[in-house]
């Protein structure tokens, strides 16, 4: 199950450097999570200031 990035996301950025498999890329307005590449690892989650990253 791969995590996907909420509206609460703020476009920091401090999720994409804590992503071992660099899955996390900066969008239109917010990041994003390719889904193939995630390994559900929850780093993102437990970086993210507001919480936006969340297990799908």
């Amino acid at each position: 199950m791969a995590y996907v990035i909420t509206d609460e996301c703020i476009g920091c950025g401090a999720c994409e450097d804590q992503c071992p498999v660099s899955c996390i890329s900066a969008g239109d307005p917010i990041y994003v999570i390719d889904a193939d590449s995630c390994i559900d690892c929850g780093n993102c989650a437990g970086t993210c200031p507001v919480g936006a990253p969340q297990a799908e």
